[in-house]
């Protein structure tokens, strides 16, 4: 879609996301980001990207602690949070557990192969099973993987079953995970 924005000598085309910018005496500005599409989140800044490394290692340090690393005022660090998550890059914060605790849970990929007319009806059938972690859209042999966790292997062994029947679903192959060597 092209927009067209405001600028000094008339208007301009923009062939990317255009957005509001603070107020200034000339009344609203447009801004274009040609290499952004309408709807796609910003790219992060440089020094964002430090930033949110050092919240994927513990999403609960404080930010004050977060500014001391990053040489910045606590102030700024709070600003470039929110901004980021405005902006859809953080969409959330999460626990790790333990892997003592993790061990308490069976977990296996499944990866799925499913008629490509029925992929969006697969997609939200999988949804709505709570075992169902993730679901991913993927190349290759398979159409989808699907990350599952249980508590008990009769409980693994029915969800599973579940999946391969699920409407539009024409075959899976599931593997246990049997231990994690690392996450980031």
């Amino acid at each position: 879609m092209i927009r067209r924005i405001a600028g000094p000598s008339g208007d301009l085309p923009c062939f990317g996301a255009a957005e509001a910018a603070p107020q200034h005496d000339e009344g609203v500005i447009l801004r274009c980001d040609p290499q952004r599409s309408e709807g796609e989140p910003r790219r992060m800044r440089p020094g964002d990207a430090e930033l949110v490394s050092l919240l994927k290692a513990n999403a609960r340090e404080p930010t004050a602690s977060l500014a001391r690393k990053l040489g910045l005022a606590r102030s700024t660090v709070q600003e470039r949070l929110a901004r980021l998550e405005r902006e859809g890059t953080i969409k959330g914060y999460t626990v790790r557990l333990s892997e003592a605790a993790e061990t308490r849970k069976l977990r296996a990929i499944v990866m799925i192969s499913a008629d490509p007319k029925q992929a969006d009806r697969v997609s939200s059938e999988l949804k709505r099973m709570a075992e169902v972690r993730s679901l991913s859209a993927v190349s290759g042999g398979y159409d989808m993987i699907a990350m599952v966790e249980t508590d008990t292997p009769s409980k693994m062994d029915a969800i599973l079953d579940r999946i391969g029947k699920a409407t539009g679903v024409a075959r899976t192959v599931s593997s246990i995970i049997l231990s994690e060597k690392f996450s980031r």
